[in-house]
């Protein structure tokens, strides 16, 4: 089974790129989705013990967990020791299952994949890329962001152009979402006819 990685900068269409090889029928997991799922179970003990006050109803609150966080980055080590580990178990077990059942290939969405020194084990690497500007006009579209919590978020991550130089290939979503899909149907197309030439 090949083993797909896909990371990007924040705000440049991991999201987009991973529905797109969803709606094609190739499995996938959301790093993100699986910390919010965490954040409802197996980590609520953990992160509210380390973070006093940020579990709400057995959930964490995660403006109050980010409000704890900013400007603190050695807090956020503290919380990455707790989370990343579930997270890489889940990635593990999603990857596991894939391959039980047969799939040809499997796409698991690493925003940091290039940051936390991690060897995935991984076949290939996608990388979503976006025009800077645009990078930052999505970016602080989103609910809750500010200008200086995405530069803490870009401080944290490497720059585009160093991802493209360790990527296998690169999905550019500067245009239309449906542009970006075709692109993903395009790149899919062409794994399977590597895999059948093989």
């Amino acid at each position: 089974m090949l083993k797909l990685g896909l990371t990007g900068s924040i705000a440049t269409g991991k999201s987009t790129v991973l529905k797109a090889f969803a709606d094609l029928g190739i499995p996938t997991f959301s790093s993100d989705e699986a910390v919010h799922e965490l954040y409802r179970g197996a980590a609520v003990a953990p992160v509210e013990a380390a973070f006093p006050g940020v579990a709400v109803g057995g959930i964490i609150d995660r403006d109050k967990l980010s409000r704890q966080l900013i400007g603190h980055p050695g807090r956020l080590q503290q919380l990455e020791a707790i989370v990343h580990p579930l997270v890489r178990a889940r990635i593990r077990d999603f990857l596991s299952d894939a391959a039980v059942v047969g799939e040809p290939m499997a796409v698991v969405d690493i925003p940091l994949l290039f940051e936390n020194g991690v060897d995935w084990g991984l076949d290939a690497i996608i990388v979503t890329v976006v025009d800077a500007a645009e990078q930052r006009r999505r970016a602080l579209a989103r609910p809750g962001m500010t200008v200086e919590k995405l530069e803490a978020i870009l401080a944290r991550q490497l720059p585009q152009a160093e991802k493209v130089k360790r990527a296998t290939y690169i999905i550019d979503t500067s245009d239309t979402i449906e542009a970006t899909r075709e692109a993903v149907a395009r790149l899919v197309q062409r794994l399977r006819q590597e895999a059948q030439a093989r």
